[in-house]
């Protein structure tokens, strides 16, 4: 399976905002904020999505765009946050976005 990462600079600003306009992706970005790899199957749980088949385009589009690292492992999938990445190419935007996520979970 090819895994298709972006080098740091061919990172872009529309495509991480697309990236991140979905609900779904926003929460898989806040599912990674810890910084640890985490498997695609506890990414999943977490959020409450039981068929792997919908989260297929959700990765590639998180990956593609330079938000999400994804590396087998065995039979799994690892998958870990760009943070430092994305800090270094647009400093302050992924703080701001998870801010974000937790106002808007609050007002829920």
């Amino acid at each position: 399976m090819r895994r298709l990462h972006p080098d740091p600079e061919q990172i872009r600003l529309d495509g991480v905002l697309s990236a991140l306009g979905n609900p779904v992706r926003l929460g898989v970005v806040r599912a990674l904020t810890g910084g640890a790899e985490r498997t695609c199957n506890s990414v999943l749980a977490e959020l409450g999505i039981t068929a792997k088949s919908t989260m297929t385009h959700h990765w590639r589009v998180l990956r593609e765009n330079g938000v999400i690292w994804q590396v087998p492992s065995g039979r799994e999938t690892l998958v870990s946050l760009r943070r430092d990445d994305l800090d270094a190419r647009y400093p302050g935007l992924l703080d701001a976005v998870l801010t974000g996520i937790r106002v808007d979970e609050t007002a829920s």
